[in-house]
This record gives C-alpha cells, structure tokens and sequence, in this order.
C-alpha cells in the first residue's frame, strides 16, 4: 500500500485534523510542517504531490501508539528505516490493543476471514519458518474494517 494512503485513511477514521496528525508526528520526535502534511495528504495525480516516506509513516504510526495508549518509560522508539505491510499492521494493532480475536473480527467486517494461526504467521519474525507477508489487500481489509468498526 502507498504511505500517503495509509496515514489519509487512519487519520480520516480517527477524525484527526491537520494538527492532530501534526501533533501525533511530534510524538516520535518527527516534525512535519503545515505546508508539508498538505503536499502528503494531496492526491497521487496533484503535481504538489510529496510521497511520505517510510521514516515518516513509521513515526507517524509509533506516535499513534504512545497517543492511544501512553508513553512507555525509556527512550523513544527509533522509527524503523523500511516498512513492511506486517510492520504496519502490527503496529496498527498495538496502538489500539487488538488481541488476535478482536483482529479476526475486525477482519471479518470487512469480508476478509483468517484462522488465528494464518492471522499469527504475520506477526512472526520474518526468519521464521511459519512467517507470511501480509499482502495490501490484508493490509486494507483491516484497515476497512477498522473503519467500520469505529463508525459503529
């Protein structure tokens, strides 16, 4: 999935405006300025168009955790230099503290079904034998299910 997409889509769920996403940003130690987030949240075809990149989406998302859930004692987390679709999804759902059963059901609303140990093979470290890349329409069903969810 694109970054710009996945930060548009879980800041319009949450009903973040320009300087809530600012400020969730800040969390992580990322600074991003007005007319920046404008060129980021712009559509792909805008010739203003500035592609997030995946230091940016991994503080963004990492300042999503410490907002929903509280900072943790110690130093901040450093924002990973390469995402995967499983390093998103995962920290999608520890911001908002989905157990496995919670994922499934949210998956479902979306029409996506996953067993509990398909839906564990992509949280596995990528060295292990049972890991399995989450692909974008995984990635986008729970993000869509999210959305339903929440408007629920």
């Amino acid at each position: 999935m694109i970054n710009n997409d996945i930060l548009r889509r879980l800041s319009n769920m949450f009903n973040f405006n320009a300087e809530k996403i600012q400020a969730v940003f800040a969390l992580n130690q990322c600074e991003i300025t007005s007319a920046e987030l404008d060129c980021i949240l712009k559509e792909h075809d805008d010739p203003d168009y500035q592609e997030l990149t995946d230091v940016q989406l991994a503080s963004f998302l990492n300042g999503l955790i410490v907002e929903k859930r509280g900072k943790q004692d110690g130093p901040d987390r450093l924002p990973e230099q390469e995402l995967s679709n499983n390093i998103i999804f995962n920290k999608i759902k520890i911001a908002l503290a989905l157990k496995a059963d919670e994922v499934i059901a949210v998956l479902e609303l979306a029409g996506l079904v996953l067993g509990k140990y398909e839906l564990s093979a992509y949280f596995r470290n990528v060295n292990n034998k049972h890991y399995k890349r989450c692909t974008d329409e995984v990635l986008s069903s729970f993000i869509s299910g999210l959305k339903i969810k929440h408007q629920a």
